[in-house]
């Protein structure tokens, strides 16, 4: 049995502020960051992403395109009617939703490939703050690792051996 890791840390990537390095075990691998680059304080929209300690709360996998992942972590079929609310102010912020829903609110189900693969991160969940950020995520990366809206963007090769040595108890340090 493979040991699962008790820590994760991320940092930018030098002269390159979308671009990270993810440390797990004996391995670093690019990601992709926040269009804004790190920073202090995520809020709804700015394209940051969080300088902070946190935990992959569970995840989400695409069962048309994926199998469901080797992991320790609690995993979840995507639906074609589930959504993330990101809607400030709303009481389902920074939620799983069922779509339809009145409210602005994130597909989980893409035409592209970026939640074939999700987790979910406890950044802004417990506690929930309005317009402290929502549907903060570490996904599959887009070609080239293109700038997420404030997410951890891997390639999905990389994303899947991750989730083989991750649990409940791994925690992720985001730092410079």
């Amino acid at each position: 049995m493979t040991e699962m890791l008790g820590e994760i840390t991320l940092r930018k990537k030098p002269r390159q502020t979308t671009m990270g390095l993810l440390s797990f075990g004996s391995r670093t691998i690019p990601c992709a960051l926040g269009r804004s680059g790190l920073g202090p304080i995520k809020l709804e929209g700015n394209g940051v992403t969080p300088l902070i300690q946190t935990r992959i709360l569970y995840g989400f996998y695409r069962p048309d395109k994926e199998r469901r992942p080797v992991s320790a972590l609690p995993f979840f079929r995507l639906e074609k009617n589930m959504g993330w609310c990101d809607a400030p102010g709303h009481p389902n912020y920074n939620r799983l939703v069922q779509l339809p829903f009145s409210a602005s609110h994130e597909r989980m189900w893409r035409d592209d490939d970026l939640y074939d693969l999700v987790l979910v991160l406890d950044i802004n969940i417990e506690p929930r703050a309005n317009r402290r950020g929502s549907a903060l995520f570490m996904h599959v990366a887009r070609r080239g690792y293109s700038p997420t809206e404030g997410c951890i963007a891997l390639a999905k090769p990389d994303l899947r051996h991750l989730l083989a040595v991750i649990s409940p108890e791994t925690r992720l340090t985001i730092t410079r």
